[in-house]
């Protein structure tokens, strides 16, 4: 339908019908990903309070492109406009170029009217090469092999040798039925790094919200005690570990690599094709932990366009002026930092 009059509309809360529409377009399209999808604009309006402008181009009723934004004005951190807050992958999904030209001048018509410091697109790929970019993160992604024992014997010895004494420690995995075994690990996980925790009502709401497409494994060890956990997301032939949490007995136990294999295991079983690893933080731990994996980084193109500053936004733990927040969240109680913690991350998006 290239050619033909674009119009760009807004999803409205309560428009299942729309939202319907939307969701098909999104499965469909190449260029979208599980963040496009229309369940997290309930998630980021009722979670996090943030106002959200979810727009989509349309031909003659036909959907050409979406584009999910979200606004996060935060007195900590900066007021901005993303696609997507609280997502590794966002930005403009479209079929042709006339519809995301069309979305993309919305969204720089939005952030006018709102008055933010900058407009972030999450881009997988590159669009704009005179905007400025964020070249911090990358994304792992490696295909998943037809069987159990091709998967296994690609991953690299080491990684492999990880795997094995796991069921050596006759470590078990199981598909939780709620998120509380690892919101636990979770919340504990990220309080010893120094960083605030996602509030639990958040993964309850993932969990309502996607239904069989956002899952929970968790890894016991023979005593039933729980050991590593992750939320894992499934869309079309992928699935996306998303967040995870081990507890302090897992590295020794190498209940963490047993996760990620048990993970790729039962999704080759559910017929899943792509193993997304996810983004990282280039000459961070988890990148080392991924490479060691044997999947190879492939950068994010994170696109500002800037208005009231001259330099992209460094809102996250590399930054050297976070040292001294991140010393005290470590030494303060859990049980605070719990509490406190969503009040902190609602405005980092």
């Amino acid at each position: 339908m290239t050619g033909l009059p674009v119009t760009v509309q807004r999803l409205l809360p309560d428009d299942t019908a729309t939202a319907a529409r939307w969701d098909a377009f999104v499965m469909a399209c190449p260029e979208a990903t599980f963040f496009h999808r229309a369940g997290w604009q309930k998630i980021i309006a009722e979670v996090f309070r943030h106002d959200c402008h979810f727009l989509y181009a349309e031909s003659h009723g036909v959907i050409q492109g979406v584009l999910p934004l979200g606004h996060v004005n935060s007195w900590l951190f900066g007021n901005s406009l993303a696609s997507l807050p609280f997502a590794v992958y966002g930005g403009v999904a479209a079929v042709n170029e006339q519809a995301a030209l069309a979305l993309e001048q919305e969204a720089q018509a939005i952030a006018k009217k709102l008055g933010v410091d900058h407009l972030e697109f999450r881009n997988v790929k590159a669009r704009h090469s005179d905007w400025p970019t964020q070249d911090l993160y990358v994304t792992f992604r490696k295909p998943i092999l037809g069987d159990d024992e091709a998967n296994m014997a690609a991953i690299p010895r080491k990684a492999r040798a990880m795997v094995r004494k796991g069921m050596k420690n006759a470590l078990v995995s199981e598909i939780d039925t709620n998120v509380d075994r690892f919101f636990a690990m979770f919340a504990d996980n990220v309080h010893r790094h120094g960083t605030p925790a996602m509030p639990k009502k958040y993964f309850k709401a993932l969990y309502a919200e996607f239904g069989k497409d956002c899952e929970v494994l968790t890894v016991v060890g023979p005593d039933g005690r729980p050991l590593s956990s992750v939320l894992s997301f499934y869309f079309r032939d992928e699935v996306l570990p998303y967040y995870a949490g081990d507890d302090e007995a897992a590295r020794d136990l190498a209940a963490n690599d047993f996760k990620y294999w048990e993970l790729m295991r039962r999704a080759c079983a559910r017929g899943m094709k792509v193993f997304d690893y996810g983004r990282s933080k280039q000459g961070t731990g988890p990148y080392a932990f991924k490479k060691n994996w044997g999947f190879e980084p492939t950068p994010l193109h994170y696109e500002f366009c800037l208005y009231k500053s001259d330099s992209i936004p460094q809102n996250n733990p590399n930054n050297a002026k976070y040292k001294l927040m991140i010393a005290t969240w470590r030494r303060m109680p859990i049980a605070l930092a719990n509490w406190l913690g969503p009040f902190v991350v609602r405005n980092l998006g």
